[in-house]
């Protein structure tokens, strides 16, 4: 099931997937990824999270954090628990971001993805988004799908 993110219940595992799912593929320095884990309490408090689990009161083996800016939905942070990849988690946590902001006006979606996550890519573009730019400072591709 996909449900809103329990603060007290959730951050701690959503953290350890951002350790070792996102940061791996980050191409970010040590110094720039210290200070963002800093400030992911406070990113975390900026827009909406939606959290996969297997029943309402379980625990989290995924998540998708997500802003709207307008009619744009901009997808911040997905990921997964090795487990419970390939069982459909990932798409139903899209999914449910981008009804979630369908339903608040958002006409397109964008996302930045890592250049070595090629999975990733793969991922997107199965969900219908296409890469806009390559943007070489920052490692990573722009994708966008209109919703």
């Amino acid at each position: 099931m996909i449900r809103y993110r329990r603060p007290k219940q959730d951050d701690a595992v959503i953290m350890h997937l951002i350790e070792t799912e996102l940061v791996p593929l980050s191409s970010m320095t040590p110094k720039q990824l210290d200070e963002i884990k800093k400030e992911m309490p406070k990113r975390l408090s900026q827009g909406v999270t939606l959290v996969a689990s297997s029943c309402y009161e379980g625990d989290a083996i995924g998540f998708v954090h997500f802003m709207l800016h307008g009619d744009l939905l901009y997808i911040d942070m997905l990921a997964v628990a090795p487990a419970a990849k390939r069982k459909r988690w990932g798409i139903l946590l899209m999914i449910q971001a981008e009804r979630f902001a369908k339903s608040r006006g958002c006409k397109r979606s964008k996302l930045m993805v890592d250049t070595v996550n090629s999975s990733g890519l793969v991922f997107y573009s199965k969900l219908g988004y296409s890469t806009i730019r390559l943007h070489s400072s920052s490692q990573s591709y722009e994708l966008e799908k209109f919703l």
